[in-house]
């Protein structure tokens, strides 16, 4: 392909019928209307945003993409990236990675990076423990927040203690620290994630050099075999399954049974209670897991709807009745990784070049663990209890007949939600019925409507300009993203064909029938065999990949979720490809090459 690649222009796309006005929906900042994207690459945010935004859910939008930028720039001074900017567009997430585009800048960002960088490697074990007592400590700030309604009258003691000021602060004040609490946990999150990407980017690139023929693949197959805490939770279910056998339960786990039923039978046996024990055991933290990545208001979170997993446990349960092992074989991977590593260590002809190896190799291992399990700690248990501490507002608000359920606070922006609470307060303070009540449910109501059109809309892989080189490690590592990738995206947007390209992130090759996913409810219709299908998968999604043949991804790069998971099950995985749950449909015969990075429709 001659010239300049683009996409199109996010001012050429149009709006699907039924979805105008969709704008209104979110803040002035996330829409398109700048001259200087125009001139950029914005990527579908595939990977953590698939799905069409609720306007509440915007802040999660706000709160990753502040922190990403601040610490790629401000902070750790990430030599070539400024951190990624976000916009919206028919309701779903564009993101576009900012370089540095000064060669003197990025030689001065370079020693910045070494010197903040170097103090996280040199402690990093102590680092990431403290880390996640920082995490766990504002999970229980969380909980601790308290959206109760104001009383007929204020307590005695707020006279007698001289207290200055009322409920109507405490409110306020509540729902402050709880808009401040997401912005303040993804910065933590983004603090351990731009030092991990670095480097294990400093180790790629260090590998291309001394092993010019070796494969990404075999890059990223020496630091695996891990065990994190995103895999825990079914483990969990796993023990559960053993459980109910040995307990004499088993019979209840039947593919066709009500999940909900179950465990209302259960409660009314003692072998059933004392299994009920063991689940309510495992759930806090473990089943605070959520059903997509934790972003968006809808994944709800095992703990509170265990139908979720309902059908994987009963799989299980099988599984234990026939004898089968439920164990991943994890140490067979370490001895697949260690053989790779001494492999290559074997060709480094000085031991200047061994020592730097190992030293890289020692800490990437111990940075690729932190990548993949702190995701747990913020993306499913922080996560889950943020989405519910927003729905106890929600009631609040309910009650006081500002909204008609508590769902409807998530089609309110959060800072028209704060707009709603003073109207309430107002209204409380003086005895008079808030104007909130005449006002905000016509607003949801048309809003609903809106968000419905918007999910049938289909959304391209990219817009805009493909520029000549992407440096942003996160871009690369997580999303897959070049700009080789990218002309095959577009090429793929023209083509018809049997073949899709992509990466090859988990080595073998698999045949079997396509199950194409596009929403998460959808995970409950996964057969043993399958081959997955999707935009992309979630840490949530680790019992289902246990069901099928291989996955197919459109994107994705070697240090994604659906990458690590994929390789740690050895599962061949073809990621990044860019049009897969558009040119695949459920049912057809499909072949991955995890090692080549192509797909083959075979029907």
């Amino acid at each position: 392909m001659s010239g300049p690649l683009r996409f199109p222009s996010p001012r050429d796309v149009p709006t699907p019928p039924g979805g105008e006005g969709w704008e209104d929906l979110y803040p002035y900042y996330l829409r398109f209307g700048e001259e200087w994207e125009e001139q950029s690459l914005w990527l579908f945010g595939t990977i953590h945003f698939a799905e069409v935004l609720a306007p509440f859910d915007a802040v999660a939008v706000e709160a990753t993409h502040m922190a990403l930028g601040q610490m790629s720039s401000r902070t750790f001074a990430v030599p070539p990236s400024m951190g990624i900017a976000a916009r919206l567009l028919n309701g779903y997430l564009y993101i576009s990675p900012i370089p540095v585009a000064d060669p003197q800048k990025i030689q001065e960002r370079v020693q910045l990076f070494q010197s903040r960088a170097g103090e996280y490697y040199t402690n990093w074990n102590r680092i990431y423990a403290e880390w996640k007592e920082k995490v766990q400590a504002e999970i229980g700030r969380l909980r601790a927040l308290s959206f109760e309604d104001p009383p007929e009258v204020e307590p005695e003691r707020f006279v007698t203690e001289r207290r200055g000021y009322g409920s109507a602060l405490d409110l306020l004040t509540a729902y402050h620290r709880l808009v401040e609490s997401i912005f303040r946990v993804w910065q933590y999150h983004m603090e351990i994630v731009i030092i991990g990407f670095a480097a294990y980017f400093t180790f790629y690139e260090f590998c291309k050099k001394a092993f010019p023929e070796i494969s990404d693949q075999a890059i990223i197959r020496m630091v695996g075999a891990i065990e994190v805490s995103t895999f825990r939770p079914n483990e969990e279910l796993k023990r559960l399954a053993q459980r109910a056998v040995e307990l004499g339960v088993d019979g209840h786990f039947q593919p066709e049974a009500n999940g909900k039923e179950v465990f209302e039978a259960l409660e009314r046996s003692e072998a059933g209670r004392a299994w009920l024990e063991e689940w309510h055991r495992s759930s806090d933290p473990w089943f605070y897991m959520n059903t997509g990545d934790g972003l968006q208001h809808h994944f709800r979170a095992w703990v509170d709807d265990p139908g979720a997993v309902f059908g994987i446990l009963c799989d299980y349960v099988a599984k234990v009745k026939r004898g089968e092992s439920l164990e991943r074989d994890i140490e067979g991977r370490r001895r697949d990784r260690d053989q790779i590593t001494e492999g290559y260590r074997a060709l480094l002809q000085t031991e200047e070049d061994r020592k730097a190896f190992d030293e890289l190799l020692g800490l990437v291992r111990n940075v690729y663990y932190a990548i993949e399990d702190h995701q747990f700690y913020v993306e499913h248990w922080y996560q889950s209890t943020f989405w519910n501490k927003v729905r106890e507002l929600g009631r609040l608000l309910t009650k006081q007949r500002i909204l008609q359920n508590e769902e409807d606070i998530f089609c309110l922006h959060w800072i028209e939600v704060e707009a709603a609470l003073v109207d309430m307060l107002l209204g409380w303070a003086i005895g008079v019925p808030a104007r909130g009540g005449r006002y905000w449910p016509k607003v949801v109501g048309r809003r609903r409507a809106i968000l419905e059109r918007l999910r049938a809309w289909t959304p391209l892989p990219a817009l805009g300009q493909v520029p000549e080189a992407v440096v942003d490690p996160a871009v690369v590592m997580l999303g897959g993203i070049t700009p080789e990738r990218l002309r095959e995206w577009a090429e793929g947007l023209k083509e018809e064909g049997k073949i899709l390209r992509g990466i090859g992130a988990s080595p073998g090759t698999a045949e079997g029938t396509a199950r194409v996913v596009l929403r998460t409810e959808q995970l409950e219709e996964v057969q043993d065999g399958e081959i997955l299908v999707c935009y992309a998968t979630q840490p949530s999604w680790t019992p289902v990949l246990s069901r099928v043949r291989g996955t197919v991804t459109d994107a994705g790069g070697l240090m994604s979720h659906a990458a690590i998971v994929a390789r740690e099950f050895g599962i061949p995985a073809v990621l990044g490809t860019g049009s897969a749950t558009k040119r695949i449909r459920t049912g057809q015969r499909i072949r991955v090459d995890g090692d080549a990075g192509v797909v083959m429709i075979l029907d």
